[in-house]
C-alpha cells in the first residue's frame, strides 16, 4: 500500500537544506545569541533569553476547528512550517519532533505542545493534515494548521519565513522552528532541521512550570 505522504527519513542518513534564508530572520536570530550562549556556559540552571512576544495568530486545525496561540497559553509552544508532500527538509524536521515527542512522556500535552502550519494550504486540507497527523503519529497536544493563502501568509511573515510555490507544486521555504513559553514569549528559534533533538527537548523542559 503505497503511501500518500513522503517516506520517513532517519535521521542519521538524512541532509536538511535551508533554502533562501531571510536576512531579518538571521538578524533575530543572532541578535539573541550572545545571550543564549552565556546562558549556556553559565551552568546549571539555563535561562533562555526572552526575545519577544509570540506574534498571534488563529487557524484551522486537522480536526477543522479554529486554534489560536493563545489557546495554548499555559504551555511551551514548539512552531514550525511544513507542508505535506516537501520531500526532504519537513519529513526530516517531523520525524525529529516525533522522537522528541514520545521522549516527553506525560509532559507532552499536558504542559508542551508542538504546532505545525503549513505552507501549502491550497492542498493541505484539514483532512489532508489529519490523515499526515495519523501517518506520523502525532498525539493530542500536537496540531496541524491551515487557512486561507492570505491568512497563512500574514502568519509566515510575521514569524520570519519565507515561502513561495513552484509551478511544479513544491515549495521554497526557509526553515524555522520557535519556542514560545507559558506567557506567550519567543525564547529561542533553530534554523533548518538539523538542531540537536536533546537540545530541544532541554530547551522545551526549561520553559515547563516544574511544580
Amino acid at each position: 500500500m503505497h503511501s500518500l505522504f513522503p517516506p520517513r527519513i532517519p535521521a542519521k542518513s538524512a541532509s536538511a537544506r535551508l533554502m533562501m534564508p531571510v536576512r531579518c530572520l538571521l538578524a533575530l536570530a543572532l541578535l539573541a545569541l550572545p545571550t543564549w550562549l552565556a546562558a549556556r556556559e553559565a551552568g546549571g540552571e539555563m535561562q533562555l533569553p526572552v526575545i519577544g512576544p509570540a506574534p498571534p495568530f488563529t487557524l484551522t486545525s486537522q480536526d477543522g476547528k479554529p486554534v489560536a496561540l493563545a489557546d495554548l497559553r499555559g504551555k511551551a509552544v514548539a512552531v514550525t512550517f511544513i507542508y505535506t508532500a516537501c520531500p526532504d527538509v519537513c519529513p526530516l524536521l517531523t520525524q525529529k519532533m516525533v522522537d522528541v515527542q514520545d521522549e516527553l512522556g506525560a509532559e507532552f500535552g499536558a504542559k508542551i505542545a508542538f504546532v505545525s502550519i503549513s505552507l501549502d494550504p491550497e492542498h493541505d486540507t484539514p483532512e489532508v493534515l489529519k490523515d499526515y497527523a495519523q501517518f506520523w503519529g502525532a498525539k493530542t497536544g500536537w496540531v496541524f494548521l491551515t487557512g486561507s493563502p492570505e491568512a497563512v501568509r500574514d502568519v509566515t511573515r510575521r514569524y520570519g519565513v519565507f515561502f513561495a510555490k513552484k509551478e511544479d507544486g513544491s515549495v521554497d521555504h526557509t526553515q524555522l522552528t520557535t519556542l514560545v513559553d507559558a506567557e506567550g514569549q519567543i525564547r529561542v528559534q533553530y534554523l533548518g532541521a538539523r538542531f540537536d533533538p536533546e537540545e530541544f527537548r532541554r530547551d522545551l523542559m526549561s520553559l515547563v512550570d516544574k511544580e
